[in-house]
């Protein structure tokens, strides 16, 4: 019986994105078609869009689908010269020209907000930022479904998601444009997604897209991440309960309601993904966008914290099915593994 502690990383997928997935599959039209098909296609897509738009609060915006929040980036990002903050994602800090310190609890004092993109909150420390009026570009793809946000209201001229970080399907995403922005096509041809980004659709993608968000949007309103907070605590109490060495990350800053990063200097970080692997436990260290790559968290190291401590640090992320019994009995096998750890290095 695994227990999978890695939404962060990716979501389950969602009942509501699997069936409106199983329902666009027999819709057989191309959507740039004006037949009856090809209609009924494109309206999938603008059924889909309409539903991201309204769980983002981006009414009068454009919202452009893409392969996911990793091309959305560099559809905002390509040719601009931009600052970011030390601890965004790769896939920002591959356009920007200036890199920003943050704080020891890893927020950020962006300069000039008109020339910054900056996420939300962190997918590895789950620390959530203060967005600035007139921000240029932001990164909600960890934020979108688990937290408040509106894109009307966050100020920034455009933003990042992806459909699997909420319960929708891989290889689907999304860039809101503010309308007025200017944005230079990404992908040239057909003209499709507005002039942005031609090429045939990802119809079935863009729909599950569609359905996970409404779905999420419901989970927020109902309080179903309240409910996840309170066990993210339960598991932080019972860690913190049983060691003394482990340092919590982001503890005392606004965090996910999911997600809890600890560091125990000189245990490797990947030796912890293993073992908790074997006892059951699906976890991360840090991102997962790095080709399987683990290493010592960069995120951590621009906090401040020392080379050994950021090579010891694992992120755990809860999801909307995890349990109590999920997050005690985590707490329970990772803290004998500690023991052990303790036992051995002594």
């Amino acid at each position: 019986m695994r227990v999978y502690l890695d939404h962060n990383a990716t979501t389950p997928l969602r009942a509501e994105a699997r069936a409106a997935m199983v329902a666009a599959m027999d819709v057989v039209g191309n959507p740039s078609s004006v037949h009856a098909e090809g209609r009924a296609a494109k309206a999938l897509i603008e059924r889909a869009r309409a539903q991201v738009t309204a769980a983002l609060g981006a009414d009068g915006a454009d919202v452009v689908f893409t392969s996911g929040a990793t091309e959305a980036a560099a559809m905002a990002c390509a040719g601009r010269d931009l600052c970011g903050s030390a601890v965004e994602h790769e896939a920002i800090l591959a356009w920007v020209t200036e890199a920003g310190t943050v704080d020891a609890s890893g927020r950020v004092a962006p300069g000039t907000p008109a020339r910054w993109v900056l996420q939300v909150a962190n997918s590895e420390t789950g620390v959530v930022q203060e967005l600035p009026p007139g921000i240029a570009v932001t990164d909600a793809t960890q934020a979108f479904g688990k937290l408040p946000f509106a894109f009307n209201w966050s100020g920034a001229e455009m933003a990042m998601v992806s459909a699997h970080k909420l319960g929708g399907p891989k290889g689907i995403g999304a860039l809101v444009v503010r309308r007025g922005t200017e944005l230079a096509a990404r992908i040239r041809g057909g003209g499709q997604e507005m002039g942005r980004r031609s090429g045939t659709e990802n119809v079935i993608g863009i729909a599950g897209f569609g359905a996970a968000a409404q779905a999420a949007a419901c989970d927020l309103a109902d309080g179903v991440w309240d409910r996840v907070a309170e066990l993210r605590n339960i598991l932080d109490s019972a860690l913190e309960a049983g060691t003394n060495k482990t340092i919590f990350v982001g503890k005392g800053a606004a965090r996910l309601p999911n997600t809890t990063c600890f560091a125990t200097p000189g245990w490797k970080a990947e030796t912890q993904v293993m073992q908790m692997d074997l006892a059951g436990y699906a976890i991360s260290a840090g991102s997962a966008c790095s080709s399987g790559k683990v290493r010592a968290s960069r995120v951590l190291r621009a906090m401040g914290y020392d080379a050994e401590t950021a090579a010891g640090a694992v992120r755990v992320s809860l999801g909307p099915e995890t349990t109590e019994a999920d997050v005690l009995g985590f707490a329970d096998a990772w803290l004998t593994k500690e023991q052990k750890y303790r036992a051995r290095a002594a």
